[in-house]
């Protein structure tokens, strides 16, 4: 057993899956629940992912070993003010957010600054590659993290025993932990994952141009449209606060996409029409991106 009492604030799909793997591979011994809507908690308790649960903070992190901030990303700096005086010496705080860079410094000053517990508590940012278009509660499950990535994002001012037990308990849970500067995460995020939500919502939102809404083109969509928009459905406020705490590299991404969306309609634009005569040197250059893209997807581990 890594910890006598976990205590998760916001027990959703991410806090709540946690949650349950922990208490089903005998990680913890106790988990306790915190949140703003007794409803979810009553839920997550029903369903075991927690012990108790409480409505206000003090309560929730009396006795806590381990913290775990799984609400959206911009409450955690609130959140981590409002409860750090409350913290038992020695108790480990993690996350589960997408965005870390300056927020870990943010976090880190609050814990170690001031007069004890506050001073005496240990921050690991993390952040569990796993996921769904789902979310609170309803839909957690144990298994979520199975052969997912797991990313801790350790500075020079963390405790390197804490970041051991939190390493074990992603592992303990099926996850395989990696460990990158706080940066890093943020630039390496932006590309993988923040860009291909906001490519999804933009996509979505391109159904509401005036010029697509009148001819209701929105009901010929199929397959291929609802699976590459799927993560459309997930929380926009979540994501507008990962898009405003991650702006630069995010901006970065764009920017970036947008060259190769240009590199591509001019590809496009240098395809003859049928019975023309190729462009010199271009009649080739769709098909070699498109043969480069496909390369590339079957990369994508699995």
């Amino acid at each position: 057993m890594l910890f006598k009492q976990m205590t998760v604030i916001g027990v959703g799909l991410i806090g709540g899956s946690l949650a349950l793997a922990a208490k089903r591979k005998g990680l913890v011994q106790t988990v306790v629940g915190y949140g703003n809507k007794r409803g979810d908690l009553h839920k997550a308790a029903s369903m075991g992912a927690v012990d108790r649960f409480f409505l206000t903070l003090p309560k929730a992190i009396e006795g806590a070993d381990l913290i775990v901030l799984a609400t959206p990303i911009g409450a955690f700096e609130h959140i981590t003010k409002a409860f750090a005086p409350y913290l038992k010496p020695g108790a480990i705080v993690t996350d589960v957010g997408s965005v870390k860079g300056e927020l870990v410094s943010k976090i880190e000053s609050l814990l170690s600054g001031g007069t004890p517990p506050a001073g005496r508590a240990s921050f690991v940012g993390g952040h569990p590659m796993a996921g769904s278009e789902k979310s609170g509660i309803q839909s957690a499950f144990p298994t979520l993290f199975d052969k997912a990535l797991a990313i801790l994002t350790p500075t020079s001012k963390t405790d390197k025993k804490a970041v051991e037990k939190v390493s074990a308990l992603w592992e303990g849970v099926g996850a395989e932990v990696v460990k990158i500067d706080p940066i890093k995460h943020d630039q390496v995020m932006a590309v993988v994952s923040h860009l291909p939500h906001l490519v999804a919502y933009s996509l979505m939102e391109l159904f509401s141009h005036p010029r697509l809404i009148k001819s209701d083109t929105l009901s010929f969509a199929a397959g291929g449209l609802r699976d590459f928009t799927r993560i459309a459905e997930s929380s926009p406020d979540m994501w507008r606060d990962i898009f405003r705490l991650n702006k630069t590299a995010v901006v970065e991404a764009i920017d970036l996409y947008q060259e190769t969306l240009e590199k591509m309609k001019k590809a496009i634009l240098a395809v003859p029409q049928k019975g023309g005569k190729p462009s010199a040197g271009n009649d080739d250059t769709l098909l070699k991106i498109l043969n480069n893209a496909k390369t590339i997807r079957q990369k994508i581990r699995s």
